[in-house]
């Protein structure tokens, strides 16, 4: 089991910027591959980064490239989520994940991962 607790959400203002974190507990951290995924009202939760297991490979949909980027410590069982340049459309619920397994390839499909944190704000006003 691995335990995900998120934080770092907020409200801000357009072109703002906010770190969401992502501490992992139980299961050694660093066997998982790990994401962020965000939904907002009425729509899917989709994914805004990915990551494998030794930090080396990252994927960020159109949506976001340029301006997130995650980020892993190991050694803090941890896992980062940096937004530059945010805009109101990226207001939802961010949640981490993380798969049951290791991969040198990142996840990027919500069926891959097992265990998710409850979630933190982030709201981006115009």
């Amino acid at each position: 089991q691995v335990q995900l607790v998120e934080s770092g959400g907020g409200l801000v203002q357009a072109g703002e910027s906010l770190r969401l974190s992502c501490a992992a507990s139980g299961r050694t951290f660093s066997t998982n591959n790990m994401g962020w995924f965000r939904q907002a009202p009425g729509k899917e939760r989709e994914v805004v980064a990915a990551i494998n297991l030794s930090g080396s490979k990252t994927y960020y949909p159109d949506s976001v490239k340029g301006r997130f980027t995650i980020s892993r410590d190991n050694t803090k069982n941890t896992v980062y989520l940096q937004m530059n340049s945010l805009k109101p459309e990226d207001t939802a619920a961010y949640y981490c994940a993380a798969t049951s397994y290791s991969s040198s390839n990142y996840a990027t499909q919500q069926s891959q991962y097992v265990y998710w944190g409850q979630g933190t704000q982030v709201t981006v006003s115009s």
